[in-house]
């Protein structure tokens, strides 16, 4: 998932809407790492235009993140998506039209920046959305433009990722938490604000 991961925080405690979500990104307790695919861009864009489609104006930014957005990366087959709206914690703005063209609301975070995650219609994505203005939203680009940028950094993340892809996991969370001392190591090296460990 996203880049706030380092060596063992704790978990954030997320809140589960739909407790057997379609989509998993852990099979067998495994964390499935894949060769970049071509194809993740073109999914971004899809959703890009879909979303702007369903709320037009309320998408103040939309951005692909994460792992599939690093050219070259290899990455868990699941596309991580950047909504910002005006106060992701007023979902009657935005909840009912994306649940109306077949998003589904997974994960529900008010105590981490009223973060939100959706899962969508079709494709394994996590539509991660925050508020205009929170400080994630630069940690996420900054992670990602760093990592296109930085060969070595992108190096040094992969290895990370393929090391932990070898163990098992009861959660999702518990994989990323695990990343957390490299992902802090490349937010310094980006410049980014880094998260209260």
């Amino acid at each position: 998932m996203s880049p706030l991961e380092a060596s063992p925080l704790p978990s954030r405690g997320e809140t589960r809407i739909d407790p057997a979500p379609r989509h998993r990104n852990l099979v067998n307790g495994r964390v499935h790492i894949l060769d970049y695919d071509p194809k993740w861009p073109y999914l971004f864009e899809r959703e890009a235009d879909r979303v702007h489609g369903i709320l037009g104006d309320r998408v103040l930014l939309f951005e692909h993140v994460g792992s599939t957005a690093v050219p070259g990366l290899p990455a868990k087959p699941c596309v991580d998506l950047l909504l910002v709206v005006a106060d992701s914690a007023d979902e009657d703005s935005y909840l009912p039209d994306l649940t109306k063209a077949g998003y589904t609301l997974v994960v529900r975070e008010p105590d981490w920046y009223e973060h939100r995650v959706f899962k969508g219609p079709d494709v394994n994505l996590n539509l991660h959305v925050f508020s205009e203005g929170c400080e994630e939203i630069e940690r996420m680009l900054r992670f990602r433009d760093h990592l296109i940028a930085n060969p070595e950094a992108r190096e040094r993340y992969v290895e990370v990722k393929r090391e932990l892809a070898e163990r098992t996991w009861e959660r999702i969370q518990d994989y990323a938490d695990a990343k957390s001392a490299v992902v802090r190591e490349i937010l310094a090296e980006a410049g980014a604000p880094l998260p209260e460990a």
